[in-house]
This record gives structure tokens, C-alpha cells and sequence, in this order.
């Protein structure tokens, strides 16, 4: 069976993550530069290599001074650690109905660690300008200090400023090469 090349199409993909704030409300974020590669066997999306960068100074929070902070050596460290990479290694289906397991090794902040996400596969569809499309939504949580990300606060009555857990989400739209 031949390969087939899926193209990201960023204007219709989305990166995301949420973060606890003081523990009772939560800070979300978007990476607005990425990109993915992605190879299946045919239309097969079980055979997926997948390849995902994204740009750490395009983080945004709609806070210039939170996004300056997270940019500097106390969080990502953008001037020694520019990107973010996943590279699938695995998949499990989950209940035969698009929902998928998808184990990886996630690099950021000079740390590579295997990650389990988990992923829903929209399907493959022809859209009205003769174009194949497919889309897959990827979640999941990571922590933050498995990364090397360590930097905390503590609040007067000691509850941590920013949580270690980090939940992501990403929407991603790939036409067919």
C-alpha cells in the first residue's frame, strides 16, 4: 500500500492548555505556531507516523507580562528551549468507534518523557473543493515538573499559585498531500 502525506491545515487546528490558578480557577493558554507531519499507509490511520513541533514563543495567554514570564528561564526557557515535540509511537484502539489511546515521547524543556493521550479520530471526508480531509483531537494531562518546569509560587495561606498538572488539548485538521 502506498504512503500517504497529510498536510497540516493550521487555520482550522488549534493547540491549547489549561492550568490551575490559586487552585480555584484555571488559566488557559495557546501555542499559535506549530506544526505536524503525518504519514498513514493508504487512508489507515493505525499506521500514523506522527510528528508534532510547536513554537514555545508563540504561547499566549492574553497576558503580555504572564506570556513574558512563562518565556523566561523560570518556565520554558524559550531562548535555550524553542520547541515543543511529540513524536507518536503507539497506538491502542480504545472502542472501535474513533477513540484511541496514543503513546509518545513528548521533548520539552530539554526533557523527553513517554506520554499516554488520549485521541478521537473524526474520520476521512472529501470536502467541497475536491480536497481529503481528516481530523483527529488529541487531550490529555501532563506534569509540568516531569519536564523540569518547576518553578512555583505559594500564596499567604500556602496553596500553590500554579498547579503541577497541566491538561492539553489539541484540535488538528490535516489535508491529504
Amino acid at each position: 500500500m502506498a504512503t500517504t502525506k497529510w498536510i497540516l491545515d493550521p487555520s482550522h487546528s488549534e493547540v491549547e492548555f489549561k492550568v490551575k490558578h490559586m487552585m480555584i480557577s484555571n488559566v488557559s493558554g495557546k501555542f499559535t505556531k506549530f506544526d505536524a507531519s503525518l504519514e498513514t499507509e493508504g487512508e489507515d490511520f493505525q499506521t500514523a507516523k506522527i510528528t508534532f513541533t510547536a513554537d514555545i514563543d508563540s504561547i499566549n495567554t492574553g497576558n503580555e507580562q504572564r506570556d513574558g514570564h512563562l518565556k523566561s528561564p523560570e518556565f520554558f526557557d524559550v531562548a535555550q528551549f524553542a520547541e515543543l515535540k511529540f513524536v507518536a509511537t503507539k497506538y491502542e484502539n480504545v472502542d472501535n468507534d474513533g477513540s484511541y489511546e496514543v503513546y509518545g515521547d513528548l521533548t520539552l524543556h530539554g526533557v523527553t518523557k513517554s506520554v499516554k493521550l488520549d485521541a478521537e479520530f473524526g474520520g476521512v471526508i472529501k470536502d467541497p473543493w475536491g480536497n481529503t480531509r481528516a481530523g483527529i483531537s488529541v487531550s490529555g494531562k501532563i506534569n509540568r515538573k516531569d519536564f523540569g518546569l518547576s518553578w512555583h509560587g505559594v500564596t499567604e495561606t500556602g496553596s500553590l499559585i500554579v498547579s503541577d498538572e497541566v491538561r492539553v488539548h489539541a484540535n488538528l485538521e490535516f489535508v491529504k498531500g
